[in-house]
């Protein structure tokens, strides 16, 4: 492990939710507390590390909650089906057990399609929440537009099963799959890029991939429930986008606003799928202005 990720670890706790022993980063702001807490679901296959060169400033004026989700980063990575309910049960358990009865939310990528079970489930009274904005950063939330990466395919033909202990993934060849989503423009040095592989690892977590990928056919067969839900929810919403995605290319956010006219969207030029380490300081500039 690096040294920023032992920090991130010191910084967390493990909660019992779900079933689960979840990894669970809760930060109160150092002054007054002037806005309403803010809810941080990561994407696919990192954690809420991804988040710790900006979550400092972003808990200035406000509680920031982070998790890792099932299967991610330092929570527990049982060999299951993981699932958007999964994911999404553990979200509501955890807004529960910390009695948040009021938040803003930040999603980013597989965490946007996890925020939009949640926003479906809101809306039909079963998360007793009240949502007061959101924001929206890359992710393939129109997955028919989406450009998966060679990684991301040979996964998806793998049986959806625990790989085999011999069949090995190492810091490198994890961190040359995360290099593939960031712009050519971005600059993010080897121990950064490398402790977010560690998490990966972390556990075993590698032999779980071809599992906890299975996402991406959720989103195809169920689509218009979470997609819908980030469309329709009426609460407002940001989006905050890398330019240069690879995947979730940028098209998507005009897609978005053509179902959702007048919505707010601050594209990054030069930064690609993972802004938030990519462009630290600009993607927490355009995240507070999008927090209003």
């Amino acid at each position: 492990m690096t040294a920023a990720t032992d920090a991130w670890e010191r910084r967390g706790t493990r909660l019992p939710l779900a079933g689960h022993q979840v990894f669970v980063v809760d930060i109160d702001p150092v002054g007054e507390v002037e806005d309403e807490p803010l809810l941080v679901i990561h994407g696919f296959p990192t954690s809420s590390f991804d988040f710790h060169l900006v979550v400092d400033r972003l808990a200035a004026h406000r509680r920031v909650v982070l998790l890792d989700l099932v299967g991610f980063g330092l929570s527990d990575k049982p060999d299951v089906a993981y699932t958007v309910d999964l994911q999404a049960d553990t979200v509501v358990a955890l807004t529960d057990h910390l009695g948040l009865d009021r938040l803003s939310l930040l999603t980013h990528d597989f965490g946007d399609t996890v925020g939009g079970e949640l926003l479906a489930r809101h809306l039909e009274g079963r998360w007793p929440v009240a949502i007061d904005r959101r924001v929206l950063t890359n992710g393939s939330i129109y997955i028919g537009m989406a450009h998966l990466s060679d990684g991301q395919l040979l996964l998806l033909d793998l049986p959806d099963a625990q790989l085999p202990e011999d069949v090995a993934f190492t810091v490198d060849t994890l961190a040359a799959g995360l290099a593939v989503t960031f712009s050519s423009a971005s600059s993010v040095d080897d121990e950064e890029l490398g402790g977010h592989a560690q998490l990966v690892l972390r556990s075993g977590g590698q032999r779980l991939l071809p599992r906890t990928i299975r996402y991406i056919e959720e989103r195809r067969r169920r689509e218009d429930r979470f997609t819908g839900a980030i469309e329709s929810h009426p609460s407002p919403l940001s989006v905050v986008w890398g330019a240069d995605d690879p995947i979730a290319v940028v098209a998507m956010t005009d897609r978005l606003v053509e179902a959702r006219p007048g919505t707010p969207v601050e594209i990054l030029e030069g930064v690609g799928h993972f802004p938030m380490f990519e462009a630290s300081d600009r993607f927490l500039d355009a995240v507070v202005r999008a927090l209003g």
